[in-house]
């Protein structure tokens, strides 16, 4: 099994990013192991459609999944329909998030828990 968690660095011992599409980092994680490796997020920085670029390079890596502060609509619209848990509203350290998740302390989200667009700057 494997998860996604968005990051602002490379490593376990960085924080949850609370953006999805513009985290610069993602952490791809097995849970179970703790081995993992990072993804520079190249749509971070994109004009538009970073949610949607973002989404679909995550739905690649086949993870079970996403753990995030936020999660829009259209991020969310990819993930979702490829039977991808989005778990919002995270944040602390990824390490300890990861633990957090195989003691089944977060909830699945239903929707986007902000409007398009919210992470842009």
């Amino acid at each position: 099994m494997k998860i996604a968690i968005t990051a602002t660095g490379t490593t376990l011992e960085n924080d949850v990013d609370s953006r999805f599409g513009r985290c610069p980092y993602f952490i791809i994680a097995d849970p179970d192991t703790m081995e993992y490796e990072y993804l520079d997020n190249a749509s971070a920085q994109a004009g538009g459609g970073a949610g949607i670029a973002a989404a679909q390079m995550i739905v690649e890596k086949g993870v079970e999944s996403v753990l995030t502060g936020n999660c829009g609509p259209n991020a969310y619209n990819v993930l979702s329909p490829a039977g991808i848990k989005v778990i919002t509203g995270v944040s602390g350290r990824i390490a300890d998030v990861i633990e957090d998740y195989k003691e089944g302390r977060y909830k699945e989200s239903a929707e986007a828990n902000v409007s398009s667009h919210h992470g842009k700057s």
